[in-house]
Parts: structure tokens; sequence; C-alpha cells
């Protein structure tokens, strides 16, 4: 598995530390439990007034787009939701939450490419080793 974080990484300052509900996310992602992690993301997302609801936005959709390659199959769907998810996300590289961002923009790219030269019909056949494992790190300004 691919792995979308490093530790000592620092969230952006502006944003101070990360919900509880994040964490909830994140393992459901990690888990591949996509549609719950849609939910968990989308309450998190709908609760955000700052531009941090942004990220929020950008994980629930890569979720998703992985949602619609593994679980309910829509080829257009998931390369749709990797270019919308990817968008969202730029905006908070390299790292957010001690998420590595840019890692992570890395992983989505490459699953699309691959998506694309699978096509619709070869879906099934979807690496899913491409899947990468969201990992938090150290979300605590240094003093």
């Amino acid at each position: 598995m691919s792995e979308a974080g490093q530790p000592g990484a620092r969230p952006g300052k502006a944003h101070g530390e990360p919900p509880p509900e994040f964490f909830k996310a994140l393992e459901e992602f990690n888990q591949r439990c996509f549609f719950e992690c849609h939910e968990t993301l989308e309450d998190l997302w709908n609760a955000e007034r700052s531009e941090l609801r942004r990220f929020y936005q950008g994980l629930l959709q890569v979720g998703v787009g992985y949602y619609k390659i593994i679980t309910r199959p829509n080829y257009r769907g998931a390369l749709s939701l990797f270019e919308s998810g990817a968008g969202y996300l730029r905006r908070f590289e390299p790292s957010q939450f001690g998420i590595d961002v840019t890692g992570l923009l890395e992983i989505v790219e490459a699953s699309r490419r691959e998506l694309e030269r699978l096509g619709e019909h070869g879906m099934d056949q979807f690496d899913r080793q491409l899947i990468p494992t969201l990992k938090a790190g150290d979300t605590h300004d240094p003093a």
C-alpha cells in the first residue's frame, strides 16, 4: 500500500488541531470503508466555515473516487472525483494536519492514470495497492 503521511509533518498553522472526527475518517479511509468515511468527512465539511472545509471536501471526493472503483463501479464518476478532489487538496500542499498532501496528490494522479489505462471495462483489474493509506503525523507546532 502507498502511504500519504509522514511523521513530523506539520499542519497549516491557521487551522490548529484536527477534530477527533478527522481521525475517525482516516481510520475509515484506511479500512476501505469509503461510504462511512464519506459520511464522517461530510459532517466535518458541513460544520466547517473556514477554507479548511475544502480540505475535507477534497479527501471526501478522493475517497468516493476509490469507492466508485472498488465498490460501485463508475468509471467517469471515479475520474471526475479524483480530478475535483485533487483540485481542492492542492490548496493545502505540502501538508495539512500531518497528511502529506503532496504525496497524496501524486498517488491520486497515479490512480487516475491507471484507471484511464484500464478503461471502463477494465476497472475490476485496478491495482488496489495504489489506494493510499492516510497517516497524520505530529500535529503539534513546536514551541
